[in-house]
């Protein structure tokens, strides 16, 4: 497997090769900032555990600002600020690590997310990239996207600019089933709610009844198993048209509930991995009030005071975020089904993976090895034309920066090449 270095490298270049007008000082900042595992992440889980019991607290380093220019700020959603169905994104765009209207240039997104969360930058490249491409604008002359809903041409010096671009993006607000999907940890079925932005106090409440008080984050983050099977299984109860495509549903799904605790814990001397106690919790997802009685407010997403971040070195990357995926599939294999309901409730029908890919993978045997990395990566790159269709004037440039995201991210792992879908 390529080593930490040439994997950031390859990111890296391959947005700067695809997006021409980023700064070169600035991806060379972005490279400086956090380090990939070495080796193989899927060859021994144990090996794993191992490593995450060894993690150090630097209180300086992991320090992250709320003060200053980073001070919380009210969006003025009357005004057009935009805010979504990621409470992480929006609670940067409120403390200035994004632009305050909600409307951020890939490098941006990237960069406050390692900043601020300890993303790693294959992770935040990838989701960047993708976002940029399926909900923003791949040929502005900062290439980006609105962390909320549609967003006016022009905006931000070139962002969304409209050249080459047939219609307005929808933003991450209007991504369902591209970037966001059924089976939110806190949001509703885009049927059966109506939206797929507000956070929902019920399925607040369940989440917030799982974590364990008291509880590094890792731990944290198993026990919540049930609450994600429940979720699932809500959706194929009361939702006919619920669907779980590969994106949204089997990788990005899943965030929902490993991301609050990989990402939004504290960490301290005494829980060097992390530890989401409930008022940090509820901070981040812009709930007030008690348990039972609780309340929302779209938008007013907030990182607490006095908060440190992941420890320098362990920052949260696509191997480490496949494991946690990985962790909850081995005891529902249900959660890697790419499939739906079929018009009524209780009718989930999965798609046969051996079939779809001509038999280079095998549904069985996804979740050994790199095998899920490669055929989601893989399928995505196979069905993004025909979901980009009509969006571009020019496809295969708006495309480059995903396939080179891609090449990225899977390059190094040896995957069985998926020339084509049987559709």
């Amino acid at each position: 497997m390529l080593s930490s270095s040439i994997t950031l490298i390859v990111l890296l270049v391959s947005l700067a090769t695809a997006f021409p007008r980023l700064d070169p000082k600035s991806l060379q900042e972005l490279l400086k900032r956090g380090t990939e595992a070495k080796g193989c992440p899927f060859s021994n889980l144990n090996a794993h555990e191992r490593t995450k019991r060894q993690v150090g607290f630097d209180p300086v380093a992991q320090r992250v600002s709320t003060t200053g220019k980073y001070a919380w700020k009210a969006p003025n959603l009357a005004a057009g600020d935009k805010r979504g169905p990621c409470p992480g994104l929006n609670a940067l765009a409120n403390h200035g690590y994004l632009p305050h209207n909600g409307i951020a240039p890939a490098t941006t997104i990237i960069q406050a997310v390692n900043q601020a969360y300890g993303m790693a930058l294959d992770l935040g490249t990838f989701l960047a990239v993708y976002g940029t491409v399926f909900d923003g604008d791949a040929l502005s002359l900062t290439p980006g996207y609105s962390i909320g809903g549609p967003a006016s041409i022009g905006l931000l010096g070139g962002l969304l600019s409209g050249a080459g671009i047939t219609r307005t993006p929808p933003g991450l607000s209007g991504s369902h089933n591209n970037y966001e999907s059924d089976t939110s940890a806190t949001r509703g079925d885009q049927y059966v709610f109506g939206n797929n932005d507000l956070l929902q106090i019920p399925f607040f409440q369940q989440y917030y009844d799982a974590l364990l008080e008291n509880t590094p984050a890792p731990q944290q983050y198993s026990n919540l198993f049930r609450f994600r099977q429940s979720r699932f299984n809500y959706s194929i109860e009361t939702n006919p048209y619920f669907f779980f495509p590969q994106f949204a549903g089997v990788l990005v799904a899943p965030a929902g509930y490993a991301f609050p605790p990989a990402m939004m814990s504290n960490h301290s001397t005494q829980y060097p991995q992390g530890y989401l106690d409930k008022e940090t919790f509820k901070s981040f997802f812009a709930v007030t009030g008690e348990s039972g009685n609780f309340k929302y407010q779209p938008g007013y997403e907030r990182i607490p005071d006095n908060w440190y971040k992941r420890a320098i070195g362990t920052e949260y990357s696509i191997p480490a975020f496949l494991l946690d995926v990985l962790q909850f599939a081995h005891q529902d294999p249900r959660l890697l089904s790419v499939g739906g309901n079929t018009g009524t409730t209780n009718s989930f029908t999965g798609i046969n993976v051996t079939a779809l890919t001509k038999g280079v993978f095998n549904g069985a045997t996804l979740a050994q090895g790199n095998n899920l990395q490669c055929f989601i990566f893989q399928l995505i790159q196979a069905e993004a034309p025909g979901l980009l269709t009509g969006l571009y004037e020019d496809l295969t440039k708006a495309l480059q920066p995903l396939t080179d995201s891609i090449q990225g991210a899977i390059g190094g792992l040896g995957c069985p090449q998926l020339m084509e879908l049987d559709r």
